[in-house]
């Protein structure tokens, strides 16, 4: 393991994900390359049975608001997915070695982060609104949109019959 990285995994909450291309060369770049890290991160979040709760893809780098996997870390599913796109790549190597992980704690920094994620396309120039963006799971919370990656929300649990899960707190004490 990395001297002095810390990562909090099995605690309950929402992670804020970031990982980069290798050397932030602009493999995201097309819409092909897009389509993949969706149906990967869709395969994935059915593999390892996690939620996602957003994402937005980058050229050179990717952000995801996920739960914590069912039964592995979540280091493990991220590692998976980072595979899975790189095989399918001609790219070599397509994946800086790390990411980064945020613990999401509480309601207000899950709307925080997903703003951030949702405008991200918009503050580098590569789109005008968040909704012009394809490559993201802002058009779900707009409009209800289904894309390649399943987003849970309170319209997705509601869909299902039941209540949006509780992965927003990592202490009892928070909930």
């Amino acid at each position: 393991m990395t001297k002095g990285l810390v990562r909090y995994q099995q605690c309950g909450c929402f992670h804020f994900v970031t990982f980069s291309c290798y050397r932030r060369l602009p493999y995201l770049g097309m819409a092909s390359s897009c389509a993949l890290f969706e149906h990967s991160l869709e395969a994935m979040r059915l593999r390892y049975r996690f939620v996602v709760a957003g994402y937005v893809v980058m050229p050179e780098h990717v952000h995801l608001l996920v739960g914590e996997p069912a039964k592995v870390l979540l280091s493990k599913a991220i590692q998976a997915l980072k595979l899975s796109v790189s095989v399918q790549s001609r790219q070599r190597p397509f994946w800086q070695a790390r990411y980064y992980d945020f613990n999401v704690h509480n309601e207000k920094k899950r709307v925080e982060k997903l703003r951030y994620m949702h405008r991200n396309p918009v503050k580098r120039g590569l789109a005008a609104r968040p909704d012009d963006w394809p490559w993201s799971s802002f058009r779900h919370y707009a409009t209800g949109y289904d894309g390649t990656v399943e987003i849970e929300s309170q319209r997705t649990a509601f869909r299902r019959g039941n209540r949006l899960p509780n992965f927003l707190c990592c202490k009892e004490s928070e909930r």
